[in-house]
């Protein structure tokens, strides 16, 4: 899974209401299947935008890339260390970060973090997916389909229940920047794409729709295959 940053932070807080329906949630889906591994990358959310927001206060400048991508990248380490505690009973005592190496891993849960500038937390969901054979990831966030155009702008919008990655990867862009806002990086879908990895993106808080994904039924998202 890869956990948009802005379901596990939002405005001024940690929204521990979903992380709470989220902790049993993925802990019934180990329950139902007990060999199941589940992988979770998360990003910075609303923890990294009050950084950069508070930092270019102070500096009276715009910050660089990589400097962007820095503070984004402690923030996803922070929500990880939180699922991680919150897991403990389940989960691997480390989280993934580095992804030059390829960590053994044997318990049910897997937390994974930012690594280094110019790497989506996306981008670190695909490297999982490549070094643990993983087929399919689940893009979790505040959308719940992805649509031909901005539904925002355009009301006549329409979304895909399905797509292929040559058609995304035209409509998404190519090109990635610190805290842009896409249902799924450019850079990240054209790893995918490569490994012929399956994408599915979901509105993360709704876990009865997710829970519908697991068990084989219909559900609202769009698969890039």
């Amino acid at each position: 899974m890869s956990l948009g940053g802005s379901l596990v932070s939002v405005k001024n807080e940690v929204n521990w209401k979903f992380l709470n329906l989220f902790n049993h949630f993925v802990r019934s889906l180990i329950a139902e299947k007990p060999d199941r591994q589940v992988f979770i990358v998360v990003g910075g959310g609303s923890v990294a935008r009050h950084y950069r927001d508070a930092v270019k206060q102070v500096t009276g400048r715009d910050l660089t890339d990589d400097d962007l991508d820095w503070l984004g990248i402690h923030a996803t380490r922070l929500n990880a260390h939180a699922l991680r505690t919150i897991f403990r009973d389940l989960a691997e005592p480390f989280i993934l970060k580095h992804y030059n190496i390829v960590q053994k891993v044997s318990k049910p849960i897997v937390i994974g973090a930012g690594w280094k500038p110019g790497w989506s937390t996306d981008y670190c969901a695909m490297m999982i997916a490549e070094d643990y054979e993983v087929d399919t990831v689940l893009n979790l966030s505040n959308i719940a389909q992805y649509y031909d155009k901005d539904p925002a702008q355009h009301p006549d919008a329409k979304p895909f229940e399905k797509i292929s990655w040559k058609k995304f990867l035209i409509l998404n862009g190519s090109e990635w920047s610190p805290g842009m806002n896409s249902p799924f990086d450019p850079i990240a879908s054209k790893k995918a794409a490569e490994l012929g990895c399956r994408v599915v993106i979901m509105k993360g808080d709704d876990l009865e729709n997710l829970g519908k994904y697991f068990r084989g039924e219909k559900f609202v998202g769009t698969v890039i295959e």
